[in-house]
């Protein structure tokens, strides 16, 4: 007799082939309308089910994670972040969470190595202007953006990501620099040819670019304040692809009006999906829709990684890719 499946409950649309393998490997119930679920959706699911698979848009807070039933044993996260859930409350309620680390770090550094080009060289302003018919002729003086080559790219998070971004700004002739908890190892930064800052308020004053490539954590919320925006130079772009929370947007976005900085590319949001009223009306800013981890491969490999941290579980493993607390 064949052991029974687990029941699994994917709160969002998943790409086809990992759905169709969710189902053929446990008992999946799927959000065929990729509604969102409520906070009360949420809580009724995870009392029917072994294994929840949120995604960032679900936040799984103290306040929900309390409501759990006994059946839950695995938040299988459909995602790298997991800013959207309460681990360490999870954690107490024996709760395991796992998330998707790896497998976006090459879509997102293309993304984010987008945004840097975006910015600098107007590309999306200058995009609008044709299409809006007000391309009159080419002028020596006219939409000029700043030459990449030569320029210092400061990164703050020199993970996987930060990494991958620094050898596609090394390419483009940036001089790399970053600010992390700690120095990667010798061989990466003879590799990458960069120079680490311990004190992040030193590195900002002396970038022409800054990239955000670090986690939303307490410690990183509004990582870049007013107060440390105010130490970029006039010519600076921000770029941001990691969580909108580590930047006070309130502050860029009065910043950017005022021309106190240059421009700014932004992939996420500090009220997602809200965008600062401001941010919108302002032609040196790109804004793009939460899209850095946005290929077809990426959320199949993203999936793929939540079937083997479920079915790790479920055979009685540690799940390759769970999170606890003193990871965050």
């Amino acid at each position: 007799m064949a052991a029974k499946k687990p029941k699994v409950i994917v709160t969002r649309k998943l790409p086809d082939p990992v759905e169709t393998r969710m189902r053929e490997l446990f008992d999946t119930e799927l959000n065929v309308d990729d509604r969102p679920m409520s906070p009360e959706d949420l809580v009724d699911a995870m009392g029917r089910c072994d294994v929840l698979v949120p995604t960032i848009t679900d936040r799984l807070d103290s306040r929900i994670l309390s409501r759990a039933g006994e059946r839950l044993k695995l938040i299988a996260n459909f995602g790298a972040g997991v800013d959207n859930i309460d681990v360490a409350t999870a954690n107490q309620r024996g709760l395991i969470v796992t998330n998707t680390p790896g497998v976006l770090t090459e879509d997102t550094a293309d993304l984010t190595m987008s945004l840097i080009m975006a910015a600098t060289r107007r590309v999306v302003e200058g995009a609008n202007v044709v299409q809006s018919g007000d391309f009159h002729g080419w002028s020596p003086t006219w939409m000029l953006g700043r030459r990449l080559w030569g320029k210092r790219l400061g990164i703050i998070g020199m993970g996987r990501i930060g990494q991958a971004l620094a050898r596609r700004g090394k390419a483009f002739g940036l001089s790399i620099h970053y600010h992390n908890r700690k120095p990667v190892s010798p061989r990466v930064a003879e590799e990458l040819e960069a120079t680490y800052w311990e004190s992040l308020d030193q590195m900002l004053a002396r970038m022409d670019i800054v990239s955000i490539n670090c986690p939303h954590t307490p410690a990183t919320y509004h990582l870049l304040s007013a107060r440390r925006l105010k130490l970029l130079q006039p010519h600076a772009v921000v770029v941001n692809t990691a969580r909108g929370e580590v930047i006070d947007e309130g502050a860029l976005a009065n910043m950017l009006a005022r021309g106190e900085i240059a421009g700014a590319g932004l992939d996420v949001y500090e009220h997602e999906p809200a965008i600062n009223p401001k941010l919108l009306k302002l032609p040196n800013v790109v804004l793009l829709p939460h899209m850095g981890s946005a290929t077809v491969e990426g959320r199949i490999d993203m999936g793929e990684k939540v079937i083997v941290n479920i079915k790790t579980f479920m055979d009685g493993h540690r799940p390759p890719d769970r999170v606890i607390p003193s990871m965050l």
